[in-house]
């Protein structure tokens, strides 16, 4: 998408009771930082030099240290998490994706590994020199994680990995991977481990590279004896699932503020439009189904947006689990979102779906959103346990 350096990110939400002084101060910084250029003009047709160059810019700015904690999972704050991505999205889709995969792909190494893997790895994936990449989906364990099949067999100080993993964000051009992998301990997700390979391992390479509707970097990974140092575990050995679990749990709200940044974007280009274009003896904006469209759209932002900082502020102040919270906030942002972009791109009329325009780029970039860390019919499942859950724990049931 090509952007205007002095397009702003909304801020009016920095109001509500989630936030304090210092959120709006790193909202500061992340707006000095778009205003420098930085994401404007951003090349989508060479995704891995353009990601490569995206990722050591934000690592130079110092934002990337919102998303990999250097002291542990836990030292990440959701709430500027979120408004990183929220911000990053407004202003292109790649840039969020830089920034949120730092994260994601070293996530379970700061919430587990070992002190000398965290000082290996940690502060060159903060400062852009390296690229991460979390790798668990398979192509027939997605949703089902217990379906997984690339295993890891230990062998005296090592484990040696054979096997596949598939739609890998960064997969293909990331110097390091959190990779699960079954080692058999249990049944089922019980029997599931983390490792972290490097590139550079002999037996690992990349099988395919994937292209899909919004270009980013994204391949099929294989393992072919791939032997690594059984140092390189995260955590105890069976323990994979619930590391990638509590991976996902810090991020999954950001997820929903990513579907945010793209809303904001779609109804702030429906908006100008609607105010600029001629129709019948006025504009746009002054038709009541107009008025009506950018109604609904500004409401399913504000409640998407109440749910995803509700989440943040919950985990951040309250120190509470926030699985039904992230999992609502992420299924009701990116529903919202895929609506919103919608509603933009049919107000655009034929415009609005020529490749190249903004409210086309982000059609393609919401719908991977409503699928990814959680498909919506997951979050679904995930909330609905959850309140089982606390049935059961109240005593009523």
């Amino acid at each position: 998408m090509a952007h205007a350096s002095n397009l702003k990110a909304p801020r009016e939400h920095l109001s509500w009771p989630f936030f304090e002084a210092d959120h709006a101060a790193w909202a500061g910084q992340l707006d000095a930082y778009a205003a420098t250029g930085a994401l404007s003009g951003i090349d989508h047709a060479d995704t891995d030099n353009t990601c490569r160059k995206l990722v050591k810019s934000l690592g130079d700015a110092g934002l990337l240290q919102a998303a990999v904690s250097l002291t542990g999972g836990d030292g990440i704050s959701s709430r500027k998490l979120c408004l990183a991505r929220e911000t990053l999205a407004f202003h292109d889709g790649l840039a969020d994706f830089a920034f949120a995969m730092q994260g994601l792909g070293t996530g379970a190494i700061s919430l587990t590994g070992s002190h000398a893997l965290k000082q290996e790895v940690l502060p060159k994936i903060a400062a852009g020199d390296w690229i991460s990449a979390f790798a668990l989906s398979e192509k027939l364990a997605g949703s089902d994680v217990a379906a997984m099949t690339c295993a890891a067999r230990a062998d005296g100080d090592a484990y040696v990995l054979d096997g596949e993993k598939t739609w890998i964000s960064n997969g293909g051009i990331a110097d390091v991977y959190t990779v699960f992998a079954r080692t058999g301990e249990a049944p089922g997700t019980r029997g599931i481990s983390a490792f972290v390979v490097f590139a550079d391992d002999p037996g690992f390479s990349i099988a395919e590279r994937i292209d899909v509707i919004a270009p980013h970097p994204l391949a099929t990974i294989r393992f072919d004896g791939c032997r690594i140092p059984a140092s390189r575990r995260l955590g105890a050995a069976g323990e994979g699932f619930k590391i990638a679990m509590r991976t996902l749990d810090i991020f999954r709200a950001s997820v929903a503020a990513a579907s945010l940044g793209f809303a904001r974007r779609a109804l702030s280009e429906a908006l100008a439009y609607s105010l600029e274009r001629p129709m019948m003896g006025g504009r746009l904006a002054d038709l009541q189904l107009t008025q009506a469209a950018l109604g609904d759209m500004a409401t399913a932002i504000d409640s998407a947006a109440l749910l995803t900082y509700r989440a943040a502020w919950r985990r951040d102040v309250e120190k509470l689990s926030t699985t039904k919270e992230a999992a609502m906030a992420k299924m009701t942002a990116t529903e919202n979102a895929q609506g919103v972009i919608d509603r933009a791109v049919q107000m655009f009329g034929g415009r609005g779906v020529k490749s190249g325009e903004i409210v086309e780029s982000l059609y393609r970039e919401i719908r991977a959103l409503r699928i990814y860390e959680g498909a919506t019919e997951v979050q679904k499942l995930i909330v609905a346990r959850e309140l089982i859950k606390e049935q059961a724990n109240s005593g009523e049931a």
